[in-house]
């Protein structure tokens, strides 16, 4: 077991002098050099109302299949079984989802699997001789599946390993893929203070391959000849690589009140690094209120939740809704209810 942890912690310090160094592709977008440099975004559309209204500062925070998003080892403190159903209704018409279920498989380790979704409604083909539209159309469509497995090392040391299929598609074309997420969580046992380092998105590069991409061209113009049939060439790209590290802390827990303070710091590989603050504030585990503010983001800074948790035949639950406004492309709405978990 110790020669896990180690591993584990060889492994995490590694990938971060490799974003450090720039010596993956991609790791760093510096002066904004490489931004729009990866493919597949929906990768970094956060997940869960409760992590959104906080501003996304919940790498350290675990407990519910949504925060498996931000770090795997979350999935160390589901010791029942659990679901999770996320829903964000995004500017420009696109719908993100999440679903995550979760199983545990003795008292230390949990296993589960998640699908997180990201689609548009129709847009219309425009050409440069119909730059108002051709009268046919299109939808963007992304999708992926994981399979989840942590659980505590030691009474203070957690982890979690998310492995999945990736796959993205616009109009007739597809590009997929293969990646794997890493985390490791670590409690004091102090002022409920916790840990949490990860690294999401360690993967394959991808390719665009389908039908837009053919086409019939004459091989000289000047030539009084057939066309014959070619294909234009797509360039691989990489998928948005993300370090995360944060810890969380009780600010007050004293009666029916109880307020965790959390900071996060995430580093990208195609745009520039951001740093979050997020505030939860309880009564009696039943109502809850939030706010989080984010720093190094363009569009998405301040962010406000609340919660509600329900008791039902036996059945345990929350129901979650985030709001965040963008800077100039309108706000972002977020709901979430899960069944079960911690």
């Amino acid at each position: 077991m110790k020669k896990l942890i180690i591993i584990i912690l060889i492994f995490m310090v590694a990938s971060i002098n490799l974003f450090a160094t720039g010596e993956i592709s991609g790791t760093t977008a510096g002066e904004y050099i490489k931004v729009g440099g990866a493919g597949a975004q929906f990768l970094k559309i956060g997940v869960g109302a409760r992590a959104n209204g906080m501003g996304g500062a919940y790498s350290s925070l675990g407990g519910d299949m949504e925060s498996v998003y931000w770090n795997p080892a979350g999935i160390a403190d589901i010791k029942t079984y659990g679901a999770s159903f996320a829903y964000t209704q995004c500017f420009g018409g696109f719908q993100h989802n999440y679903t995550g279920v979760s199983a545990p498989l003795s008292e230390r380790f949990t296993v589960g699997i998640n699908f997180t979704s990201f689609t548009s409604d129709d847009m219309m083909y425009t050409t440069l001789e119909y730059d108002k539209g051709t009268g046919s159309f299109f939808r963007e469509s992304d999708y992926a599946i994981g399979i989840l497995f942590g659980g505590y090392l030691t009474d203070q040391f957690s982890f979690g390993v998310n492995a999945k299929f990736i796959q993205s598609g616009i109009a007739s074309m597809q590009s997929s893929g293969l990646a794997a997420d890493i985390g490791t969580m670590y409690e004091s046992g102090i002022y409920g203070i916790k840990l949490g380092f990860a690294i999401l998105n360690l993967g394959t590069q991808q390719e665009y391959r389908g039908q837009n991409l053919k086409t019939s061209k004459k091989l000289y113009e000047a030539i009084n000849a057939n066309p014959v049939d070619a294909e234009y060439i797509a360039s691989d790209f990489s998928i948005p690589l993300i370090f995360r590290a944060g810890f969380s802390g009780d600010l007050y827990n004293e009666g029916d009140y109880h307020c965790i303070g959390a900071f996060d710091f995430a580093a990208f590989s195609d745009i520039a690094e951001q740093y979050t603050l997020g505030t939860e504030f309880a009564w009696k585990n039943i109502l809850a209120a939030r706010i989080g503010y984010r720093l190094g983001s363009d569009q998405l800074r301040l962010s406000l939740g609340a919660g509600i948790k329900y008791n039902s035949g036996g059945v345990s639950g929350m129901f979650d809704y985030a709001y965040m406004p963008s800077v100039s492309l309108g706000a972002i709405h977020r709901i979430s209810v899960s069944i079960g978990g911690k």
